[in-house]
């Protein structure tokens, strides 16, 4: 098997060699195409569009989950070598590039028993690359909602490709997916965005929806880009996978290639998104804020909002830094609030304890409870996001009515929701070397060829991932963790079993009061409601 280093015109898929792997080993679960003599999977799974995904396999149950390249559909392109080996800074490097066997395991904590699992292709440059520095045009393209180090994904693709491969011509699509065909574009310079990281949100502008496919295309195409960088999140990425398979089917030169950006921290696979770390950050202001005007007032309580549409990740990380919140709500986690065991039992407690109390919920908790009234049914906006209510304006206004109904004690809440100046931020320092990552990365696949994919870290290590992988599904809290183990255990909160559950355990206990009881309706930890939270939030957890 050749190796891609030494290839005149190598297939990246076809150079890979595998620990144990050969091309005719009865354990390779593939099959060759014979236009392009790539290897590519048999039907394993669903993925978008008309491609399969591409695996290979090798002993110990080795499994490499491989992204597109465009040598699939256009054999005969020609290499080109990297510039980065005459880089004066790269000179001090002692391996430019990745070797093409390098991949990322999907997970780390192993068994000796176990196999070897699922692997990545890891991000870097290639010693060849399918691209002539000349003949590069890009552009990049910002979807959705606005998310801390969006500018920073832009500057350092547009000085990676200028200053890594001496690329010249970038545009910015301004206005989203709909910019493609209804917005004029912005020339992009290293000079014109240069200082563009300090400020938050996005210079290119963005929008929900517009996906068409047909429209959009058609203007890559007409405009002559050969490499398209899609910054987004599921909703996004899915986009771009339908765009890539209309390329694709078209046959056309042109990369692929998406960066996951999620405030919430939902996406699947990746170690965490870009902003989070800026996201917990700007919260620990708003819960400072909650806490201090909670101690201030006799019975005061402190109410903040974040955001976590369907994951809570950013209320629990905020909760554990902060270490001044007295009860988390998210959405993974029911609760109810009436009765025993309830949430305005639990504040009246910690009140009469305490003589405040903090309470963080996130935006997507507690939208059961809601009365169909208030429910915003199915709408959905453009996006095609559930429009959810206002939780935190429903609490709020919910204990207080509650407190005034039971006149035991006069409340002082204060509700506070930071979600816009949030997402709205610069990016702390953290999150700007790891938007620089992600996007030398997105650039170092697409001038090596690799097509379809979105980038990001594994265990720690960048690596390109197939489309389908990130866009299958979302990442949820596990409720059953030891890292929301964790925050029960900083808050002293309960975990909130079904009012219904509490009701049914009490009758048992009326009718058998003389079997002494094991667990008390705080303890909620009950094998069965473990065994259906670990049914429902099966998702693994990040940390």
């Amino acid at each position: 098997m050749g190796s891609l280093c030494n290839s005149t015109n190598p297939s990246p898929v076809s150079a890979l060699k595998l620990p144990g792997l050969d091309r005719c080993n009865s354990k390779l679960v593939c099959c060759s195409n014979s236009k392009t003599g790539s290897v590519v999977q048999l039907p394993m799974g669903s993925s978008p569009g008309n491609s399969q995904p591409k695996t290979l396999t090798g002993e110990a149950g080795y499994v490499l989950e491989d992204v597109p390249h465009l040598t699939d559909y256009l054999p005969d392109l020609p290499t080109f070598t990297n510039p980065l080996q005459d880089n004066p800074a790269y000179s001090v490097v002692k391996q430019y590039f990745v070797n093409v066997d390098d991949s990322v395991a999907q997970k780390i904590v192993v068994h000796k028993s176990t196999p070897r699992g699922t692997h990545f292709r890891r991000a870097g440059p290639r010693q060849k690359v399918y691209f002539e520095s000349d003949e590069v045009h890009a552009c990049i393209v910002t979807c959705g909602g606005l998310c801390p180090g969006l500018n920073t994904v832009i500057r350092e693709i547009v000085c990676g490709l200028n200053h890594m491969y001496g690329v010249k011509k970038v545009l910015g699509i301004d206005g989203g997916y709909r910019g493609f065909y209804a917005r004029n574009t912005i020339t992009l310079t290293p000079k014109s965005v240069n200082d563009i990281h300090k400020r938050g949100g996005t210079v290119l502008g963005t929008s929900r929806g517009g996906h068409d496919k047909g429209k959009i295309v058609d203007s890559i195409q007409d405009r002559g880009i050969n490499q398209v960088y899609i910054i987004g999140g599921d909703g996004t990425q899915r986009g771009a996978s339908v765009i890539f398979e209309e390329i694709r089917r078209r046959g056309l030169k042109v990369a692929v290639a998406g960066i996951p950006k999620t405030i919430d921290n939902d996406i699947p696979v990746i170690d965490k998104s870009f902003g989070f770390d800026t996201a917990v950050e700007e919260a620990q202001r708003a819960i400072n804020a909650a806490h201090v005007e909670a101690e201030s007032n006799e019975n005061g309580i402190g109410l903040v909002k974040l955001m976590g549409r369907y994951s809570g990740y950013i209320a629990m990380y905020a909760t554990l830094a902060s270490r001044d919140v007295d009860c988390c709500l998210i959405p993974e986690s029911p609760f109810y609030l009436e009765g025993a065991g309830g949430l305005f039992e639990y504040i009246e407690k910690k009140i009469k304890e305490n003589g405040h109390m903090v309470i963080v919920i996130a935006e997507g908790a507690g939208q059961d409870l809601l009365s169909e009234v208030l429910r915003s049914s199915d709408q959905q906006d453009a996006s095609g996001n559930k429009l959810l209510q206002d939780v935190g304006l429903w609490i709020s206004q919910s204990i207080k009515d509650h407190f005034s109904r039971q006149k035991k004690m006069t409340i002082n809440l204060k509700y506070i929701d930071p979600t816009y100046m949030i997402r709205a931020i610069p990016s702390n320092a953290s999150d700007n070397v790891y938007c620089t990552l992600l996007a030398q990365s997105a650039v170092h696949g697409a001038m090596a060829g690799y097509t379809g994919f979105t980038v990001g870290p594994v265990n720690g290590r960048h690596c390109y991932i197939p489309f389908y992988r990130i866009i299958e599904r979302q990442n949820h809290v596990v409720i059953t963790d030891r890292m929301w183990a964790r925050l029960l255990s900083s808050t002293h909160q309960p975990s909130f079993i079904p009012a219904k559950d509490v009701i049914e355990d009490t009758k048992e206990a009326e009718e058998q009061p003389q079997t002494p009881r094991t667990q008390t309706s705080e303890d909620n930890s009950s094998d069965d409601k473990l065994s259906m939270n670990k049914e429902m939030n099966e998702l693994p957890v990040i940390g």
